[in-house]
C-alpha cells in the first residue's frame, strides 16, 4: 500500500543528518566495538534480543543469553545435516531451547542426524510431499490477503487467510483434498506490503526503511524492497537502479550520499555490523531495524512463504513475529551480525521479509 504525502521535509545533506532522519541502514559512521557477551552481537541488540526473549518465553535474561549463544552454532549444524541427508531429510528447525531439530523420514536417517550432534524426529511428509501440496495450492488462481508456506514444525504446509481474503472456497477446497499435509490458519486484517509516507528514505511524496549497504565496483548501493523502488524512481539517498516486484520484493538504488558503512542503525546512536549474509532459520531468534518500528526482535515462524498482496503474489518470503508497521519497507531482518532479509509487508501479526542473499545474487552486489 503507498500513499502520497501533502509534503515532506527536505533531508539535510550531510550523512549525519541522513541517518538521525531515518533509514534502516544507518549511514552512521560504525561504533568502536565494545566486549558484547553474545559473539557477533552489538550491545544495543543484545540488550533487545535478550529482554524480548526473556519476556516471551518466561526465562532469566542469564538463560536467554545462553540460548542466543548457542544459536548460532545451531543453525550451521542444521544447515549441515539437513543438506547431508538430502531427500532423507524433511527440514528442520531450532527448538525452544535453540537446538537443531532434523525431520527425518526412516530410522537410519535419525541414527546419522544424533551422530552429527542434532535431535532426529520422525515425520509422516517427506519435503517432496509438501513441495508438491504447496505447489497444488499456488496453481490455483492467487487470492489476494493469503499466504502458503512451510511449518516444519508440525510437518506441514500451511495456508493461512485474512479476514479481507474474498473468494477462498477453491482454496478451501483443495487445502482439504490435500489431508494432513496442509493446515488452514484464519487470522485477522488484511496482508500490505509496509510502505507509506512519512521520514526516512524519501521520493515523489513515498517512506521506505533503507535496507543493506553494498558496493559493486567501486559504486554503493543500496539493497531494498522492490515495491519501493517501483514506485519511485530518485530518493533523497539516489536514484533507483532495479526493482523485482511482485514474484520477487528486492530492489537497487544507487547511493550518491558518500557514506555507506555496512551496518544496522540501532536508533539510539549505536549500530550493528552485519559481516555476512545468511538463511533464515525457523525458531531463529531474530532482530529487525526500521524507520517507524525501529529495532524488534522476534523469532523465524516460516519459510519459503507465498504471500498473495493486493499487488501480486511474492515468493519463497520469510515470516517473522517481528513488529513491522508502515514506512518500515525495505528495513533490515538480522541475527547478531548476519544478514538475513529485507522488510516486505505484515499480515495477521506476522511479518514477511525478501531473503537477501537472492537480492545480492540478483544485482551481483556484495555486502559492505
Amino acid at each position: 500500500m503507498r500513499r502520497t504525502s501533502p509534503g515532506h521535509h527536505l533531508l539535510a545533506r550531510s550523512a549525519t543528518t541522513l541517518v538521525a532522519a531515518a533509514a534502516a541502514i544507518g549511514f552512521f559512521t560504525p561504533v568502536s566495538a565494545t566486549a558484547t557477551t553474545i559473539d557477533g552481537y552489538s550491545a544495543t541488540v543484545q540488550q533487545e534480543a535478550v529482554a524480548s526473549l526473556a519476556a516471551e518465553a518466561g526465562i532469566s535474561e542469564s538463560a536467554a543469553v545462553a540460548l542466543l549463544r548457542t544459536q548460532a552454532a545451531s543453525v550451521g549444524t542444521l544447515q549441515r545435516v539437513t543438506a547431508s541427508l538430502g531427500s532423507r531429510a524433511a527440514d528442520g528447525y531450532l527448538d525452544a531451547a535453540a537446538k537443531p531439530v532434523v525431520n527425518v523420514l526412516d530410522q537410519t536417517a535419525a541414527e546419522q542426524v544424533e551422530q552429527a550432534g542434532a535431535q532426529a524426529r520422525l515425520v509422516k511428509h517427506s519435503s517432496a510431499a509438501l513441495a508438491s501440496a504447496q505447489d497444488a495450492l499456488q496453481a490455483l488462481p492467487a487470492v489476494a490477503h493469503t499466504a502458503i508456506g512451510l511449518d516444519p514444525k508440525t510437518n506441514q504446509v500451511v495456508l493461512t487467510l485474512a479476514d479481507a481474503a474474498k473468494g477462498t472456497e477453491a482454496l478451501l477446497t483443495a487445502a482439504a483434498s490435500l489431508g494432513d499435509r496442509v493446515r488452514v490458519e484464519r487470522v485477522a486484517g488484511e496482508m500490505h506490503t509496509a510502505i507509506y509516507n512519512g521520514e526516512a528514505i524519501t521520493g515523489g511524496g513515498t517512506r521506505c526503511s533503507a535496507g543493506f549497504n553494498t558496493n559493486r565496483g567501486g559504486q554503493n548501493y543500496i539493497i531494498d524492497a522492490g515495491h519501493c523502488t517501483r514506485a519511485v524512481s530518485q530518493w533523497n539517498v539516489g536514484p533507483s537502479q532495479g526493482a523485482s516486484f511482485p514474484t520477487n520484493d528486492y530492489g537497487l538504488i544507487r547511493n550518491t550520499t558518500g557514506s555507506a558503512p555496512g551496518a544496522v542503525t540501532l536508533w539510539n546512536g549505536s549500530t550493528q555490523r552485519i559481516t555476512s549474509a545468511g538463511t533464515a532459520t525457523v525458531g531463529q531468534r531474530i532482530s529487525k531495524s526500521g524507520s517507524t518500528t525501529r529495532l524488534t526482535s522476534g523469532s523465524v515462524q516460516r519459510t519459503n512463504v507465498t504471500v498473495n498482496y493486493a499487488e501480486g503474489s511474492v515468493y519463497q518470503l520469510i515470516q517473522t513475529n517481528a513488529l513491522v508497521n508502515p514506512g518500515d519497507s525495505g528495513g533490515c531482518l538480522f541475527a547478531g551480525s548476519v544478514g538475513l532479509g529485507i522488510t516486505s509487508g505484515k499480515g495477521g501479526g506476522s511479518s514477511y521479509f525478501q531473503p537477501v542473499g537472492e537480492a545480492l545474487s540478483a544485482y551481483g552486489v556484495t555486502l559492505n
